[in-house]
């Protein structure tokens, strides 16, 4: 697979239509990727109910964008996402999201469709190396190829969600939470991912990188103004990009290493060929990581004594999700999310079983009303550098 990646300056969503235009043309043109008569799933961030601004989810402009120069090519754009696992994946909720995220103004503005197919069916990959089976929603299954119009953002499990983690979102709402169950090892969830990938082969992936999510993301992190975007045919080569851009550690990218781990290509950034603007100058020198990030103490890279320390006092060394009781409405989303059960009311209010907890933070990253904290155990707070 071609491991360029074409990057060019956006400092403005205003800009988009100008700039998405001019990154494509540094990629051959819209006619290279999408043909008179196909149908293309324009595959977007739909996380969550969040407005454009907060930056959840992949800006409307973008899908509105792409999916008007795929139509002007003759093909048949169709925006769709499956949102995070504590939300049904019914046609109610999407309609909310669509409103909520600017995508239904996106689809009439450029005259395509929203998905509204909520069913999904299993499917074979023999070819997979960890997982054999998928269930996919339908949309993706029908369609000719995806375009995978991801959000540059950090991510409390994974490091980070850029291109390959958001092919996560062709897998069900309510199914999503059985993955993380099973594949609690973030290794293990890495390694689903790249067959994931594999299985649903975007054409194109296309980063929407003009306001970026930093900190706790994915979903309750804080909006950084970054202004770039970030095309590619390879997923990989865009997120090991990216993740130069952000500034994070590549060991620490649990994808890249497990991407590594088989073989797989590009997993660094001497891999990769960048056409466009020079990544000296779009680096982000101080991009906030997430607080957490995947079998590791924080961010940075662990001391002699957290080697030995970390498999023994585990729990102790993580950081917790805690309810904020005063935020807490008890709608149940956290709930709905958990893949092992660890959630219930008590008193009218969401209560965690940190006995059962598996450090997923997917109740963090679904709570709608940011009522999930996470709160540091007095030694990790003693241990880890500040």
């Amino acid at each position: 697979m071609d491991n360029t990646v074409y990057i060019v300056q956006c400092r403005d969503y205003h800009e988009t239509a100008e700039k998405i235009g001019s990154l494509l043309d540094l990629m051959g043109g819209m006619g290279r990727f999408a043909q008179a008569g196909e149908k293309i799933i324009l595959k977007v961030n739909l996380l969550r109910e969040a407005g454009p601004e907060e930056a959840v989810c992949t800006h409307p402009a973008v899908a509105e964008t792409v999916g008007r120069l795929a139509k002007e090519a003759g093909a048949v754009p169709v925006i769709a996402d499956s949102p995070g696992g504590g939300f049904r994946y019914t046609e109610k909720t999407l309609n909310k999201i669509y409103r909520t995220t600017g995508m239904l103004q996106a689809a009439e503005h450029a005259g395509i469709q929203l998905n509204r197919e909520t069913t999904s069916r299993p499917v074979s990959y023999p070819d997979g190396v960890l997982i054999k089976h998928f269930d996919i929603i339908t949309p993706v299954l029908e369609a000719d190829t995806v375009f995978n119009l991801c959000k540059m953002k950090t991510h409390l499990f994974t490091g980070m969600t850029g291109a390959v983690k958001n092919i996560f979102g062709v897998i069900p709402g309510q199914s999503k939470p059985g993955y993380h169950a099973k594949l609690h090892d973030v290794q293990r969830f890495a390694g689903m991912l790249l067959d994931l990938l594999s299985y649903v082969s975007p054409r194109l992936s296309i980063m929407d990188a003009v306001v970026a999510m930093e900190g706790d993301g994915p979903g309750t992190g804080d909006p950084r103004p970054v202004g770039l975007l970030i095309g590619s045919q390879n997923p990989l080569a865009l997120d090991v990009v990216a993740t130069e851009i952000m500034g994070l550690n590549r060991e620490q990218n649990p994808v890249l290493m497990e991407a590594e781990r088989r073989g797989l290509q590009p997993t660094r950034i001497e891999e990769v060929e960048i056409v466009g603007a020079d990544l000296v100058d779009v680096k982000v020198p101080d991009f906030k990581p997430p607080r957490v990030s995947a079998g590791h103490i924080g961010l940075g890279p662990m001391a002699w004594y957290q080697q030995i320390l970390e498999p023994l006092f585990k729990d102790a060394f993580s950081v917790r999700p805690r309810v904020i009781r005063d935020r807490c409405i008890a709608c149940g989303t956290c709930i709905k999310g958990c893949p092992v059960e660890a959630i219930g009311f008590v008193k009218e209010r969401a209560f965690i079983d940190d006995d059962k907890c598996i450090r997923c933070y997917c109740c963090h990253e679904m709570c709608p009303e940011e009522a999930i904290g996470l709160q540091r155990s007095w030694l990790y707070q003693l241990i880890k550098p500040a």
